[in-house]
């Protein structure tokens, strides 16, 4: 039985070859590296959010084809710990700026 096609060679891996990689998602990146160009005027904290919120969406719809979920959380974390810093510190310069007079001499009570 010379031509029987049960005793042939077997594929290596598989039919289909090699299983694709999962690529990380860029936004996930420009999330990260957005969140940490966070003095930038707060551009880039607020870039960092956007990225972050829509490259966690991709990476779930994926199926698994993507990875980079632990950096767009990571760049949406620090993105809203440098806004909520950015807030604290425009409020302190508003009250020690209020607390001023116009010669320089700023008191502790209004």
């Amino acid at each position: 039985m010379v031509g029987d096609p049960a005793y042939g060679y077997q594929q290596a891996g598989g039919p289909y070859g090699y299983a694709p990689q999962p690529r990380t998602n860029g936004l996930a990146i420009a999330s990260f590296v957005c969140s940490l160009l966070f003095w930038l005027y707060g551009i880039g904290a607020i870039l960092g959010l956007v990225f972050g919120f829509i490259a966690r969406s991709q990476i779930k719809k994926s199926g698994g084809s993507q990875q980079g979920g632990g950096l767009a959380l990571a760049g949406i974390i620090i993105s809203f710990v440098a806004i909520a810093i950015g807030i604290v510190v425009t409020i302190v310069v508003i009250v020690v700026v209020h607390n001023c007079d116009q010669t320089g001499n700023c008191s502790g009570t209004g």
